[in-house]
């Protein structure tokens, strides 16, 4: 069996990050099951009433960040 020598704080950031992405897949599945289900006839009704939802296509995103 091969040993790996890893210093404790590349082993917590490793534990941290591995960690981390459980807990966000999590969190997306929990968000996609507590949507509410819509029929074919509500979303027909919903796309009546407020119209297409618009493409986010061209959408950007910037952040400003201070260090």
């Amino acid at each position: 069996m091969q040993k790996i020598n890893l210093d404790e704080t590349k082993l917590y950031n490793l534990i941290k990050r591995a960690v981390r992405e459980v807990l966000e897949e999590e969190m997306f599945r929990h968000r996609l099951e507590s949507l509410p289900f819509v029929s074919d006839e509500e979303m027909k009704e919903i796309e009546e009433t407020y119209g297409k939802p618009r493409s986010f296509k061209d959408a950007g995103r910037t952040e400003s960040l201070e260090i």
